[in-house]
């Protein structure tokens, strides 16, 4: 019977493990035990070299892993510091564009207050400035970022930097207001042309659209006519600029005359407001 190499190779192991396990038996003397070591030691050292070189090889893949790991930790970690320094330039930059955007609206605030310098009610009232956080064109109000604890208090005038009326407060709440327009179908006040003694009244109808009524039919108005406040009613002050004449509107059969008013704000435009509160 013939056996292959691995087998032979097997049952030599197999013997040898016997064969020093028997030598570890107790009644076998010192000497017979030396001459089997002196016999078997080329073998012995035939199967550690072996043993060793597969150990070696065992223990030059780790060694290799241990590498490779040890590069993976420093790749690891070098990509950590760069990704930390990533984001550490990240939040710089985010920081410095909020700082510069900031920068940027304290400048327009500041530009809005100098305008608001030259309207000339400063000293009359004291002029609050608020931003438009909110609109509703099918209502015709805003919402604003003032409310109580700023002092506001329902019916307040709203101007736009041009001193142009652009409403009153109506609904206040702790941190906003609603800002009804004077277009508005619940916004009626009265006015008048500027430097003329023709007087009416401004009524909202709604969608943007305000007209010059009660008009006088003896009295001339027509387009382009400048339309202001008057402090009959006590709704707003005098002085404050409406819009211009539109259409003027005439009838034989009507007591009085009514016209269109184009209000000088657009709706879609406002950003930033002032309110009247008096001193």
């Amino acid at each position: 019977m013939k056996f292959s190499p691995r087998l032979k190779i097997g049952i030599i192991i197999v013997f040898l493990i016997a064969f020093f396990t028997a030598l570890n038996y107790p009644p076998i003397t010192k000497e017979v035990k030396n001459f089997f070591y002196l016999v078997s030691s080329p073998i012995q050292k035939t199967l550690f070299g072996a043993g060793d070189r597969v150990s070696d090889f065992f223990e030059s893949i780790t060694e290799i892993k241990n590498l490779k790991k040890e590069v993976d930790e420093h790749s690891f970690i070098d990509a950590l510091r760069c990704a930390w320094a990533n984001e550490e330039l990240r939040l710089k930059i985010e920081a410095l564009i909020s700082e510069n955007a900031k920068l940027r609206e304290l400048k327009k605030e500041n530009e809005t207050l100098r305008i608001a310098l030259g309207i000339g009610l400063e000293k009359e009232f004291k002029l609050l400035l608020a931003e438009v956080i909110g609109k509703d064109i099918s209502q015709d109000t805003l919402l604003i970022n003032r409310g109580l604890k700023d002092g506001i208090s329902k019916s307040l005038p709203v101007i736009n930097q041009q001193k142009a009326l652009v409403g009153k407060i109506g609904e206040v709440y702790s941190n906003y207001s609603k800002v009804i327009l004077i277009s508005n179908k619940e916004s009626s006040f009265d006015a008048k042309i500027s430097e003329s003694d023709v007087q009416g009244v401004a009524m909202g109808k709604e969608n943007g659209k305000l007209f010059f009524d009660l008009v006088s039919k003896e009295k001339e108005i027509k387009e382009g006519d400048l339309v202001v406040t008057t402090a009959l009613g006590g709704v707003f002050p005098s002085g404050l600029l409406v819009g211009e004449i539109g259409k003027v509107f005439r009838s034989d059969v009507e007591a009085f005359q009514q016209a269109e008013i184009l209000p000088t704000f657009d709706i879609g435009e406002l950003e930033t407001l002032f309110i009247l509160i008096s001193r």
